[in-house]
């Protein structure tokens, strides 16, 4: 009679089943490799957030002992929390990794993009991103992008097809049945591949803990100058804040997810441990996407429409 290995919760006696991590991770695995055999130049999206770390662990993980055969892409603002880019530095360094990186500032030096008056840059990132798979010719594109952050970003499957112009058709995504994915693209068109699709925040807090991953210090409770706007606390910076009417005050915080320092928002907290953070992560009853960033609230369709442009 054969054993067939079942999924079942954590802490099971059997020595053939899997905890809900292991089954997760393992997708996970499963998809790097997938990609890797499909694809010609495939790109990990890195930024320094905990996503993005969770995704190059797991493709650490996937071809060790070998070298991870993909290299970064880093969209950078210009404004992004220095505690974020020193660990983003630091994690190419350590892995012998190669980084691109696409720079908004650039192309608004050049006169390709105008700033926005609010001053964020977010909704800006779509053309540097677009036009750098383009001309390295990126074949496969891995975000950390999860299906219970937004709505939008829920209609993902895990290959989702970009055409010629890095444009997603939701009326276009092809079945997943029995996890068999499809990468076959025309020339010119691409793949944006979601290794952590069906993970939750608090799934990678916790997968965080069991593998004793590094973090940026900004995902844990410290004190920092932030001033309020739209119920957001936000931190100082060049990008335009505070206003002349919005006061400055130090707090206790943290940031449940890290990007452009212009539209992400801090929580009040008093988490200075992983395990503080995942006890205020399973209390929570908002997605961090929905508590923290000011650009997915710009209208009911935010996400989706820049998604529609080539966004991830």
């Amino acid at each position: 009679m054969t054993t067939v290995a079942t999924v079942t919760g954590e802490g099971t006696d059997s020595p053939y089943a899997l905890s809900h991590l292991d089954a997760l991770e393992s997708e996970a695995v499963h998809i790097f490799r997938e990609v890797a055999g499909e694809f010609e130049r495939p790109v990990i999206l890195f930024s320094g957030g905990k996503d993005s770390i969770v995704m190059l662990h797991l493709a650490l993980k996937a071809f060790a002992p070998a070298p991870v055969p993909f290299s970064l892409l880093h969209v950078d603002t210009g404004h992004n929390f220095p505690e974020v880019i020193e660990y983003r530095d630091r994690a190419v360094a350590e892995h012998g990794l190669r980084l691109h990186v696409a720079s908004v500032q650039d192309y608004i030096d050049r006169g390709m993009l105008r700033e926005r008056p609010d001053g964020t840059r977010n909704p800006l990132q779509t053309v540097p991103l677009t036009e750098k798979i383009q001309s390295e010719k990126f074949d496969a594109v891995f975000g950390g992008g999860r299906r219970d952050e937004e709505k939008a970003r829920a209609k993902e499957r895990v290959f989702s097809l970009r055409d010629e112009f890095s444009q997603w058709d939701p009326r276009r995504q092809r079945p997943e049945l029995w996890q068999l994915y499809n990468g076959r693209h025309a020339p010119g068109e691409h793949v944006r591949v979601f290794p952590l699709s069906n993970w939750t925040e608090l799934d990678v807090w916790q997968y965080i803990a069991r593998e004793h991953i590094a973090l940026p210090q900004i995902y844990f409770a410290h004190e920092r100058e932030v001033f309020q706007r739209a119920g957001m606390w936000l931190t100082a910076g060049e990008w335009g804040g505070p206003k002349a009417d919005e006061r400055v005050e130090k707090r206790l915080i943290r940031y449940r997810t890290v990007g452009d320092m212009s539209c992400t928002g801090a929580v009040d907290s008093d988490a200075t441990t992983l395990e503080a953070v995942i006890a205020e992560i399973a209390a929570s009853r908002l997605t961090e996407r929905g508590a923290t960033r000011a650009d997915d609230k710009m209208s009911e369709a935010a996400m989706e429409d820049r998604k529609r442009e080539g966004y991830f």
